[in-house]
């Protein structure tokens, strides 16, 4: 092992260890130094101690082949953060990428379903199939609570608790939060934990809470699979993803006048500033209420 790689595994054990960051994170880091290092490799660049002008030329690679800005933005600031590691450990004095500018990212407005569309998602599933009441479950709980796809994933049948209708969920970081899910969300659950889960679990003795045909822990990208495969057979809806339910769950709790920091709270954002995006759905239940109570309108 190098001193390059070396120290790429310090870092990582550090973020994961040390900052908590969760599995996924840790692994897109480590997945976008990678990159950075295939690059300083290909072009003779010391990756621990570039100059300012070789980082952007890294930039400008980037740039070049035309990657997103998201992911340009994403994958400097993974360099980044690794550098200010190394200056931290005093492996450099300066970080080279700290007086460097990142792409600026365009706010682009969060993707959301109307909630009959949602209505007719659920009816794509057959409840009397093993997987389709698996599916509909999942469905169910991911708008019921706004809970990401790798947060999902991650629960067990302990995390359930039908009769208070509560989850109890790991988040980014580690942190821990118990999100509450309506009737609707926990006769689906039931359904699913009494007719499907058994007959999936087969001979294994996992905790997991959804499982896959083989009988262990769904992935993250087949419950994507299975939304994808589920929904084409819905006219004039597409690109519906866990995520975009999660903006679903957010923008309708807002438009029905739930205050941000509760939004906040159930999502799972650290920080305020995070939650703020959604926002933009006020605006037209905002204009609705002026023109139903303000004398002049």
């Amino acid at each position: 092992m190098n001193e390059a790689e070396r120290l790429l595994d310090s870092f990582l054990t550090n973020i994961s260890e040390h900052r908590r960051l969760s599995e996924n994170t840790v692994k897109a880091y480590a997945s976008d130094l990678a990159d950075y290092q295939r690059w300083a490799n290909a072009h003779g660049v010391d990756s621990i101690r570039p100059s300012h002008q070789q980082l952007r030329q890294y930039l400008s690679s980037l740039h070049h082949a035309r990657y997103a800005r998201t992911t340009i933005a994403r994958r400097f600031s993974a360099v980044r953060s690794f550098f200010k590691f190394l200056q931290l450990e005093n492996v450099i004095r300066e970080n080279p990428a700290e007086i460097m500018n990142t792409p600026k990212l365009s706010k682009v407005l969060p993707k959301t379903v109307p909630s009959d569309a949602l209505t007719v998602l659920l009816s794509v599933f057959d409840d009397s199939t093993i997987l389709g009441s698996r599916n509909a479950a999942i469905i169910e709980l991911l708008y019921a609570t706004g809970i990401r796809v790798s947060e999902l994933t991650g629960l067990n049948v302990a995390d359930v608790d039908l009769k208070e209708g509560y989850i109890r969920v790991l988040g980014k970081g580690s942190r821990e939060r118990i999100v509450p899910f309506h009737q609707y969300a926990g006769l689906r659950i039931s359904h699913y934990l009494q007719f499907s889960r058994p007959r999936l679990l087969k001979q294994n003795l996992t905790q997991a809470l959804f499982l896959s045909k083989r009988g262990n822990r769904l992935s993250s990208n087949s419950v994507r699979v299975c939304m994808q495969t589920a929904f084409r057979q819905c006219a004039n809806i597409a690109g519906i993803t866990p995520h975009v339910i999660r903006h679903t769950f957010a923008t309708h709790l807002l438009s029905n006048g739930a205050d941000l920091r509760t939004i906040q709270e159930l999502l799972g954002h650290v920080a305020l500033s995070t939650t703020q995006i959604y926002t933009h759905v006020g605006r037209k239940r905002l204009k609705e209420v002026h023109n139903t109570s303000h004398p002049r309108a």
